[in-house]
Formats: C-alpha cells, structure tokens, sequence
C-alpha cells in the first residue's frame, strides 16, 4: 500500500502502456469506461482490499462494497478520504463528478449521491481500474 503522503506518480504515456493491460489502459489513461456487467468485481463478494490497478493505492474495503444494479463495482466511501480526488465532468452531456486515484491520477470511476447510509454514495468503480487482495 503506498500513502497520499508519498510522491505523485510520474510516468511516460509509454511507460503507462508498457505496464498496463489495454483495458487497464483504456480506463486509468484515457477515462474509459467498461461495459456494465462484464468487468471484473462487479459481484464479487469475497472480503479484502481493491486497490488502483496504476499504482497498488489502496481504495476500497470490500465491507464497504454493495450491490446497487448497475453491473459495476459500487461502494459507500473509500478507505481514507484523501485516496481519492473528485473532479467535475461535464462529457457526454451530463455533469458528473468523476473519482480519480490521488496518487497517481488514474481515472476510476464515478461518485453519485444516491448510496445507502451511512454515506448516502454510490462510488461506481470500473473493475479493470483496480485489483484485490484478499483478506487474510
């Protein structure tokens, strides 16, 4: 797990390439989106950690995991506040507010305010932008 306190990761557009897969690519570099219903961990429900497939920052406690219908990973809020940024999208003719990894700026997913309690946050994340780990 690295920390919001460490530098921001810094890599090439080739780097990014050479490192990721094409779908993880797609997703963390140019704000893809998979379809719903087909990415990995959209109804998983083993426990563990999802952490940003660009840089291993932990993310999300599968405690914190629901399934809300939309056919990609949603969660109420993510293991620290600051291990994610939110920044205003207005593409595609909406306005959304679209999650970011804080340390190395991937793209993950989306916030909307229509989750369950405690947060009332629905953090719909695109499978390919993260990994699990396990609990022990």
């Amino acid at each position: 797990m690295s920390s919001p306190t460490m530098p921001k990761v810094s890599k090439s557009d080739a780097e990014w390439r050479e490192e990721l897969s094409p779908e993880q690519y797609y997703i963390l570099r140019q704000a893809g989106t998979e379809r719903a219903f087909t990415g990995p961990f959209w109804n998983a429900k083993e426990k563990g950690i999802y952490s940003c497939a660009g840089c291993g920052e932990d993310l999300f406690v599968s405690d914190t995991k629901f399934d809300s219908g939309c056919g990609w990973p949603s969660y109420f809020e993510p293991v620290k506040p600051d291990v994610v940024t939110e920044i205003r999208d207005t593409s595609h003719g909406m306005v959304r507010t679209e999650v970011r990894c804080a340390h190395c700026g991937g793209h993950l997913g989306h916030v909307f305010p229509d989750g369950p309690p405690p947060t009332g946050l629905r953090y719909c994340i695109n499978g390919h932008a993260m990994n699990f780990r396990a609990a022990e």
